[in-house]
């Protein structure tokens, strides 16, 4: 569940033409009345670089702002690149709207015309120059063939295992846990204060290679396991609001729910970035009280949650010492 938000017939219409016409270089597009609306439709006057100009003038410092930018030409890439615009100064309400709304813009326009999704907090990342350094970024080695690749993994999960679970170090420094993105580091850092969700879920891009915000929701702990997916693995973190012995209080709990129908590529992805994405929350200031597993979803239940928190306290039958025989 994403933030019920959804695009308007509007936004359908205007990435229709945007797709057919080659005039127009993007579409800025912003939320309105609980709907996804086009904002304004940017032509093409030149290069894509010389037209990132355009954006100077229609982005402020304070406003978020989704941009569709026609990008690549030919058959060999889809053509298009989708920029969530979220300035630091922007206010909390809106950042999280429109970090939570991400998922079903591409979704509704069709993620597969979209080459790229990128996360920018600066104008400056949308400059030319902020291309080139985003370009220079994202730049990677030739990548291993898959057999290579999964023969890697094993080994390093089974160097993982020879030295125990609880090593930190070893997931950040071995290079097998894919980054963050962007809105991933930021609703981790953002979920201890949030008011709008309680529920941040993450999830592996096994293609991209990187660790992204699948969703966020306001939910009850006896409802959880109808928000975690049942077919694909998960990182959710969960705060906990409850009552116990007439104190409120609200831990965090991380939880890494792996079905059995899983890949086995995703099992060992998964296995092996858990300490680091456990780590990563903590270092953004993500106080972790418990760290829960589960193959399915409907392993979790508010019972679960209570007792992890509050074991019930066995009461120990006193000892009856036995009567000292008696003299016959």
């Amino acid at each position: 569940m994403q933030s019920g938000i959804s695009a308007s017939q509007e936004l359908l219409d205007a990435f229709k033409e945007l797709v057919s016409n080659p005039s127009q270089r993007g579409i800025l597009v912003t939320i309105s009345s609980e709907r996804l609306i086009p904002q304004q439709v940017l032509p093409v006057n030149g290069l894509f670089e010389s037209d990132l100009t355009q954006l100077d003038d229609l982005l402020t410092t304070t406003e978020a702002a989704y941009i569709i930018l026609r990008r690549y030409e030919g058959p060999a890439k889809p053509p298009f690149v989708a920029v969530t615009y979220v300035p630091d100064a922007a206010n909390v309400r809106q950042k999280m709207l429109f970090a939570s709304t991400r998922n079903t813009l591409l979704r509704e326009l069709g993620k597969d015309r979209f080459n790229e999704d990128i996360f920018a907090t600066l104008k400056s990342e949308l400059t030319a120059e902020g291309f080139e350094r985003h370009d220079a970024h994202g730049a990677k080695p030739a990548p291993l063939t898959e057999e290579e690749r999964l023969l890697k993994e094993v080994r390093d999960l089974e160097a993982e295992a020879s030295r125990g679970t609880s090593s930190r170090k070893s997931h950040v420094s071995s290079g097998i846990a894919p980054p963050l993105s962007p809105e991933a580091q930021f609703m981790l850092k953002s979920l201890h204060t949030a008011t709008t969700h309680n529920l941040v879920q993450l999830a592996i891009d096994t293609t991209k290679e990187t660790i992204e915000f699948e969703g966020c929701e306001a939910i009850e702990a006896q409802d959880l396991h109808t928000a975690i997916s049942n077919s694909a693995p998960r990182f959710s973190f969960f705060v906990f609001h409850h009552t116990y012995e007439g104190e409120s209080i609200s831990p965090v709990v991380f939880i890494y729910t792996c079905p059995p129908t899983s890949k086995i590529k995703e099992r060992m992805v998964y296995a092996s970035s858990r300490s680091f994405i456990i780590s990563i929350a903590e270092q953004a200031g993500l106080p972790i009280s418990k760290r829960l597993e589960a193959a399915s979803p409907s392993e979790l239940s508010l019972e679960l949650l209570m007792e992890e928190f509050h074991p019930k306290k066995e009461e120990k039958a006193s000892f009856a010492r036995p009567k000292r025989p008696g003299r016959r």
